[in-house]
């Protein structure tokens, strides 16, 4: 079928959604799942930070069914949607397997970022039906990808402790961010980053006050790129 991406896209994005409402909640690994327990990592944003989710699910939905409706066999839609196909896919286990492995909810949490990010580069100039959704999946993926791999690679103490590994994953997501930015003109993707960004200064507030800093610096500085390129358009 000429439009099985299509409907790959908004199964696959259905089956993403709904699966909060099929495993036990998170809000990070608990203490048994690492050697050294985190207990609230300096990496990791402020509990309301993560409502954004309810934006994405809501906006992903309505972008597959007005994609399949009104794209269906849109080869520019098409080219996006395969890797979105894939980051969506492995999406859909990941809750529950963040509640059960944190090594293996890291690796599966960057394969839904890299791949998200191929589709956000892959998106047609349609910016509030298929890039503004692909962008704030693919922004909020970046942030919660290094948080995964602070939290984790403190709780096994490779390198450094947790306040280490939250410089070292906010510079890690800043460096993913501002090259992806610089690859395409899509604002929605860089103010998901400023959203975790600002999360993460409400959560330390002035202890530790260095990562309060550098996470301020870090969402100023997106902000302003987000907002540059807010006027511009993309190749379609």
């Amino acid at each position: 079928m000429k439009n099985m991406r299509a409907i790959l896209t908004l199964i696959l994005t259905l089956t993403f959604v709904g699966s909060p409402f099929l495993t036990s909640p998170f809000s990070g690994f608990t203490a048994d799942q690492l050697p050294i327990p985190q207990i609230k990592p300096p990496i990791q944003p402020a509990g309301y930070a993560f409502a954004i989710w309810g934006v994405i699910y809501v906006w992903l939905v309505v972008s597959a069914a007005y994609g399949l409706w009104k794209h269906k066999d849109d080869p520019r839609w098409d080219r996006a949607r395969a890797p979105l196909i894939v980051s969506l896919a492995v999406g859909t286990p990941w809750l529950a397997i963040a509640n059960t492995s944190a090594i293996w909810a890291t690796i599966l949490i960057f394969v839904m970022m890299i791949t998200a990010i191929m589709a956000l580069l892959r998106t047609p100039n349609d910016r509030w039906t298929f890039q503004a959704p692909i962008g704030l999946y693919a922004g909020w993926l970046t942030a919660a990808s290094f948080v995964s791999l602070g939290s984790t690679a403190a709780g096994y103490g490779i390198l450094t402790d947790q306040l280490g590994w939250a410089y070292i994953g906010i510079i890690c997501a800043l460096i993913v961010t501002l090259t992806t930015m610089r690859h395409s003109r899509r604002p929605a993707y860089g103010l998901a980053v400023v959203w975790a960004l600002v999360g993460i200064v409400v959560a330390n507030g002035t202890a530790p006050l260095g990562v309060s800093i550098l996470a301020g610096i870090g969402a100023v500085v997106l902000l302003g790129l987000s907002v540059a390129s807010s006027g511009h358009s993309v190749p379609s």
